[in-house]
């Protein structure tokens, strides 16, 4: 093991990721990843399905996702290193879990990134029509791919400023949305009539809320980048700290207060307006705010552009980290002088373009295959994450006590218990029907990525001669 370790470091000499991510970026990468334009738009969905009860979907959502959080985050401040849990994956289960979440996660992120550059080019169009959207979507694309390849500080000021755009957006609209449901907005008064008068709380029944977490866990995919990007920032340990600590306010926040004002001053079954935007619908219906629309489709084309900007990083990082073990060409290790992995973000970037392309030369069948082979594999990230806490926290107890400086609550059972609800998850995709075809596509992804691990490892000796002892090599950091 210690050839090994020996071998790649003289390997990889000069090919290191630079610390550039300040304390601000750290804080609004966290930030972002939360705030997404499946809050914007695609609440809208769930509300429709589950009714005024879509707030406590969102609300047991978002307690999963503060579990998650907390697991990544004793793990990532205990051992912080590039690939995050993909690395944690490979450390917990063998080198399998972590090829296999390596590459599952650069698949769905890359998938992202030429979804939401035929979104944004879509948006983009209704304020500047006339341009083929092919043409917007390349023009997003290079654009952000350049940000990428220019430095990792340029990601993380991007990222600062489309994150600051999203929460100014979203805290507004709770402080307007607030005096409007207290009768303090010119024309309203004090009227909670809604959560109850249509159906009830549970118009669909309580089983629909339980569903409706199956939409909703996937609005909250992102949170998680904060660790991946904790790599190259200065203050690792208290990046991740904050954001893992500060998690639960800002679903609460951001989400279920949202939520909970909409389905109050709008109608659940008004699934027209809800349709076009949930937050355009109640600024531009009964607050009749002027150009709410407008401005709500500027705030969701910053929050696609943050999704690119994002997935372009993530993608590039993972496939950066999986060439570092061995489970990608080695020239994904090459970074420029700034310190970018300018291979990685490049295979990524246009990886991604071919998404767009698939999407405007086939969008009933290879577009959506992708989007379905995809779908589920945020459950698959997120169940080796809790697989992995499980098996770790025992290792870094008896390893190295001292960091472990942020411990998740009551362990082993909360894990266990996470453990079970996304099993619960992933097996309630396959009873309903709107969601079965999108696990079966995506577990075919996995039996593709782990059966490829074991043809490469066979045929190239792949994985495991050149696996690092993280352990040692994080030591010898300090």
């Amino acid at each position: 093991m210690a050839e090994a370790t020996g071998t790649r470091q003289q390997g990889v000499q000069g090919e290191t990721l630079k610390k550039q991510l300040k304390m601000r970026h750290m804080t609004m990468i966290s930030l972002g990843g939360v705030i997404g334009a499946g809050l914007f738009v695609g609440s809208g969905t769930v509300i429709g399905a589950v009714g005024p009860a879509a707030v406590l979907s969102y609300l047991m959502a978002g307690i999963i996702l503060l579990f998650v959080m907390r697991m990544l985050g004793e793990m990532a401040i205990a051992r912080p290193v590039a690939g995050s849990f993909a690395e944690y994956s490979r450390m917990a289960l063998g080198n399998w879990a972590g090829y296999t979440i390596g590459w599952l996660y650069w698949f769905f992120w890359v998938v992202v990134v030429g979804v939401e550059a035929v979104a944004g080019a879509a948006i983009i169009e209704t304020f500047i029509p006339g341009v083929p959207l092919w043409l917007w979507c390349l023009i997003l694309m290079v654009l952000l791919t350049a940000t990428n390849l220019y430095s990792v500080g340029a990601f993380g000021e991007f990222e600062f400023w489309f994150a600051s755009v999203k929460v100014v957006a979203i805290i507004a609209f709770l402080a307007l949305g607030t005096l409007f449901v207290i009768g303090l907005w010119p024309g309203a008064a004090l009227d909670f009539s809604n959560l109850t008068k249509h159906g009830g709380f549970f118009p669909n029944g309580p089983l629909a809320a339980f569903n409706g977490i199956v939409t909703v866990i996937f609005a909250f995919v992102g949170a998680e980048i904060v660790t991946i990007a904790a790599a190259e920032s200065a203050e690792p340990s208290r990046g991740v700290a904050r954001a893992v600590n500060t998690v639960i306010y800002r679903v609460m926040l951001f989400y279920v207060g949202s939520i909970f004002l909409v389905v109050t001053i709008l109608p659940w079954n008004a699934t027209e307006a809800l349709g076009r935007g949930p937050y355009s619908a109640v600024l531009g219906g009964p607050m009749n705010i002027p150009y709410a629309s407008a401005i709500m489709s500027f705030v969701v084309l910053t929050a696609v552009l943050s999704c690119l900007n994002s997935g372009v990083y993530t993608a590039s990082r993972m496939v950066n980290a999986l060439s570092r073990r061995g489970d990608a060409p080695r020239f994904f290790m090459n970074t420029t002088r700034r310190g970018v992995p300018i291979w990685a973000i490049l295979a990524s970037s246009s990886v991604g373009f071919l998404t767009v392309i698939a999407a405007y030369v086939s969008p009933d069948t290879v577009f959506q295959f992708l989007l379905n082979a995809s779908g589920a594999i945020a459950l698959f990230v997120y169940l080796l994450i809790a697989l992995s806490q499980l098996i770790l926290r025992r290792r870094f107890e008896r390893e190295d006590p001292e960091r472990l400086t942020l411990k998740m609550w009551l362990y082993p059972y909360l894990t266990i218990f996470v453990i079970v609800v996304f099993v619960a998850i992933i097996a309630s995709m396959g009873v309903i029907e709107a969601t079965r075809w999108q696990l079966a596509l995506s577990l075919l992804s996995l039996g593709v990525v782990i059966g490829s691990y074991f043809l490469v490892r066979r045929r190239f000796g792949g994985g495991d001669q050149q696996t690092v002892d993280v352990s040692a090599e994080d030591r010898a950091d300090r």
